[in-house]
């Protein structure tokens, strides 16, 4: 099975946490934190601060590792590197995505996640 290793930034500001509806590809339309796949030689962080600004045209700054998540979807395994992330500045410019949403913790199930990401959801409600 083929393996994919990501990075997903979980943006929270004002006790909200920012998710964004996947516009391209197998999972067209699932929720999802924001980020991508680490490049050859690339670290976890630097391929985080590149995916957002890519993605959003937003600058971020990565703090700790929330937590890394594996599962296995039916044509390949997911290990996703989970940051929590602070905004520095940009506007959160929708630049892959097709929708986006601050969502409040009362709010976290309101929205379709992606499998790997609905994982991280329990651990977003204790914080």
């Amino acid at each position: 099975m083929k393996s994919i290793e990501v990075v997903a930034a979980i943006i929270i500001e004002d006790g909200r946490v920012f998710a964004t509806q996947r516009g391209y590809g197998e999972f067209k339309d699932g929720w999802e934190f924001p980020g991508g796949k680490i490049e050859p030689g690339e670290t976890p962080v630097a391929a985080l601060v590149r995916e957002i600004e890519e993605e959003l045209d937003t600058v971020i700054d990565v703090g700790r590792l929330l937590t890394t998540v594996d599962y296995d979807y039916p044509s390949f395994h997911l290990t996703m590197h989970c940051y929590l992330c602070k905004l520095v500045s940009g506007d959160l410019i929708l630049k892959e995505h097709e929708a986006a949403r601050w969502l409040a913790k009362d709010e976290l199930m309101a929205v379709d996640w992606l499998p790997a990401d609905l994982g991280i959801i329990g651990m977003l409600a204790k914080l």
